[in-house]
C-alpha cells in the first residue's frame, strides 16, 4: 500500500506541475485522497462487505468530492486533477497511467446487472466534463476532449472531440500534449477545411481552363 502511495506522489509531481512539496501533495490533493480511500472500500468489496465498502466510499465522496464505486477497478499511478465531480461507476475499468480532470463521467446505460461501464486503457487523457457511457473501451494512449460525449468506442493512439465525440486516429503523444486540450483536433472542422480546399483548388483549375480557351480563341 505504501509502495502505491509512493508511486502515486510521484506521479503527480510528474503530471501537475503546480506541485510543490511531498506534503502538499499527501494533505491538499482530493484525487490522491480519493484513490488510497478507494483501494480500501475496494479491498472490502472483495470480501463481500458491501456495506462497509459503500459507507467508506460515500464518506470519500463527501471528503473529496470524487465518487468511486468500490466495484470500479482502477490501475496504478492514476491522477484525478481538480477531481470535484467525478463519477467512476460500479463495473468501469480504469488502467494504469490515466489522468482524468475534473468533472468526468464514467456512467453505465443499463439497468442490467452486468458488465455497464466503460473500460479505459493505459495512458488515457481523459478531458474535463467528459461524459463516457456503456460498456465501451478507450484504447490505450487515447485523448477525450473535454466536455466531449463518448457513446463507442475509441481505438488506441487516437482523439475523441465533440457532442457527440468523434474520433481522429494516428496522433502521438509529442502531437497532443496532455494539458494542451484546445488543441485538440476537430474532425468536423478538419473535414470542411479539407473541403475548402479543394474547392479552391477546383475554382483556380476552372479559372485556369477558361484562360486557355480564351487565349486559344484570340489565336484563331
Amino acid at each position: 500500500m505504501f509502495k502505491l502511495l509512493r508511486e502515486d506522489i510521484k506521479n503527480i509531481f510528474h503530471e501537475d506541475p503546480a506541485a510543490r512539496s511531498w506534503l502538499e501533495v499527501l494533505f491538499c490533493y482530493p484525487g490522491l485522497h480519493a484513490v488510497v480511500f478507494h483501494r480500501f472500500a475496494h479491498k472490502l468489496w472483495k470480501l463481500k462487505l458491501y456495506f462497509f465498502a459503500r459507507f467508506l466510499s460515500h464518506i470519500s465522496r463527501f471528503l473529496t468530492g470524487i465518487e468511486i464505486h468500490p466495484g470500479a477497478k482502477i490501475g496504478r499511478r492514476l491522477f484525478i486533477d481538480h477531481g470535484m465531480g467525478v463519477v467512476i461507476g460500479e463495473t468501469a475499468e480504469v488502467g494504469d497511467d490515466v489522468l482524468i480532470y475534473k468533472g468526468v463521467l464514467l456512467g453505465g446505460t443499463s439497468l442490467e446487472k452486468k458488465k455497464r461501464h466503460p473500460t479505459v486503457g493505459n495512458n488515457v487523457v481523459l478531458g474535463s466534463n467528459a461524459i463516457v457511457l456503456g460498456a465501451i473501451t478507450i484504447g490505450d494512449n487515447a485523448r477525450v476532449g473535454a466536455a466531449s460525449v463518448v457513446t463507442h468506442d475509441v481505438p488506441a493512439n487516437a482523439t475523441a472531440v465533440g457532442v457527440p465525440a468523434r474520433v481522429r486516429t494516428g496522433y502521438s503523444d509529442k502531437e497532443i500534449e496532455k494539458l494542451e486540450h484546445a488543441k485538440l483536433p476537430d474532425p468536423i472542422t478538419d473535414v470542411m477545411r479539407f473541403v475548402l480546399e479543394e474547392q479552391i483548388k477546383s475554382e483556380k483549375k476552372i479559372k485556369q481552363i477558361i484562360e486557355d480557351f480564351r487565349k486559344q480563341l484570340s489565336g484563331n
